[in-house]
């Protein structure tokens, strides 16, 4: 679903979340869990949560990078240890030296999760209708592994929503979950940043403020999922 009518840029978050709330309106009455993707992913996930009377969370997925350029991402990991490799990883990196990347991502994320939600375990996606929701997806790396570890803990159906994407990534999304919520596509698709009038950094306590004062959730169990890649659709 996208509307592509009005070229002209959310004027922030806040705005674009309204504006994707409303499209996300018959989900209002299911108590759908809405997991936002941090940070800016949070700010959206926030209101939407509020809006259609859902709970929400955090989807904590970390890059994993290539040896000698940080900047280039050679698979994903979320929380729950699920890892996706990307296609020619195998060129850039051995076996030892991703696990090992695994391991500091996995402890990284526990971190992260111990400080935006220090009081309460992550909720239980078994069953359960999931909004995975962010400002923006460029390639949809961090979508596609977020939207697999609720695959594996059971959910029921999941949906995947962003303010704006790249048509290439709503395509490769649209194969992975049950429905692909965007307000935009521009093509061509530059940078995220580029349709917000303001896009600051979210810093990791605004996203424990917005999480603060939600019910008691249902722990959700770390599973031991190992050193079983899984490739990324080209």
């Amino acid at each position: 679903m996208t509307d592509d009518t009005d070229t002209v840029r959310f004027k922030n978050r806040t705005e674009a979340a309204r504006r994707l709330a409303r499209a996300l309106e018959r989900f209002r009455g299911r108590r759908p869990l809405v997991l936002g993707i941090p940070r800016g992913g949070v700010v959206l996930a926030d209101v939407i949560a509020r809006h259609l009377d859902g709970d929400l969370d955090v989807a904590l997925v970390r890059k994993l990078a290539a040896p000698g350029a940080p900047e280039f991402a050679i698979g994903s990991v979320t929380e729950q240890g699920l890892v996706i490799l990307n296609e020619g990883w195998e060129e850039m990196a051995t076996e030892s030296v991703v696990r090992a990347e695994i391991e500091e991502a996995l402890d990284l994320l526990r971190q992260r999760r111990a400080a935006i939600t220090p009081h309460r375990a992550p909720i239980l996606p078994t069953g359960r209708l999931a909004l995975v929701v962010d400002d923006g997806i460029a390639t949809g790396a961090t979508m596609l592994a977020a939207i697999r570890s609720l695959k594996e803990s059971g959910a029921e159906r999941i949906v995947a929503a962003a303010a704006v994407a790249a048509p290439r990534a709503v395509e490769t999304l649209s194969r992975e979950v049950d429905e692909v919520v965007c307000l935009r596509t521009p093509e061509p698709f530059y940078a995220v940043s580029l349709h917000f009038e303001e896009f600051d950094e979210v810093p990791d306590e605004e996203v424990a403020r917005l999480l603060a004062g939600r019910p008691e959730a249902v722990p959700l169990h770390h599973g031991n999922f190992g050193f079983h890649p899984r490739r990324r659709e080209p």
